[in-house]
Formats: C-alpha cells, sequence, structure tokens
C-alpha cells in the first residue's frame, strides 16, 4: 500500500547501521511526523540505504510530505507494521502561521498586575 503523508518534522532519530546475514551493509533512520488534522498523529517513518541522505535536507519543524509504503509481517505470531518512506519533498503548501502584524500584537503585560485583584462582583 502506498500512501502520501504529510506533516511537521518533530524528530529525526539517529542512523543505524549494521551487516546482514550475507556480508551486505545496511542503514537505516527513523523520523517522526506530526500530521495536521483536527485530532493530530504521530507517525515514526523509515528510511533505507542511499534515501537516508534525503533526511540531511530537513530540519525539525518542517512541513514535509513523505510517500510512504506500508507493509505489515509476521513474527514468531507478532505483527509488526514497517511506514517505509521512499520519497520525501517539501510541503510548499504547509500550514504555517503568518506573522502578526504589530497592529494586532496585544500587551498582556499589565494583566497580572499586583492590584489586579479589584473584582468587579
Amino acid at each position: 500500500m502506498s500512501v502520501e503523508l504529510k506533516g511537521r518534522l518533530i524528530k529525526k532519530l539517529p542512523v543505524v547501521s549494521g551487516e546482514s546475514r550475507n556480508g551486505n551493509k545496511w542503514e537505516k533512520q527513523e523520523f517522526v511526523i506530526e500530521t495536521e488534522e483536527q485530532y493530530p498523529r504521530k507517525v515514526c517513518i523509515s528510511l533505507w540505504g542511499d534515501r537516508v541522505r534525503e533526511l540531511e535536507k530537513y530540519q525539525e519543524g518542517d512541513m514535509i510530505i513523505a510517500s510512504v509504503n506500508i507493509e505489515s509481517r509476521e513474527y514468531n505470531e507478532r505483527w509488526y507494521t514497517d511506514v517505509r518512506a521512499w520519497r520525501l519533498q517539501r510541503d510548499e503548501a504547509g500550514s504555517t502561521l503568518p506573522p502578526v502584524p504589530p497592529e494586532a500584537q496585544q500587551d498582556d503585560s499589565n494583566l497580572m498586575d499586583e492590584g489586579a485583584d479589584d473584582l468587579p462582583f
């Protein structure tokens, strides 16, 4: 199953590497994105091999689109699900908050004054 996940990159995990039984070297890096839905979800996604370098272009906080394959497999009567990215791209239309103009900013400095305990009731 191939899906596109859009979200904010919130965490890059360290690169992990090793060697397979047949002597081939491998490396993997996982990262976490948080979707921007009514109820945001965090999704841990993995990159394998040469794709690990693609994550270097992105910083935590960036909005990205990850094209992923989702697959589950069974091992010792337990099921494991792998969310593996095969393409990453910046979400140019991502929801970034526009800057607030100075005239719209509110000065909250005197809301918590020492003498501000005069209640109107």
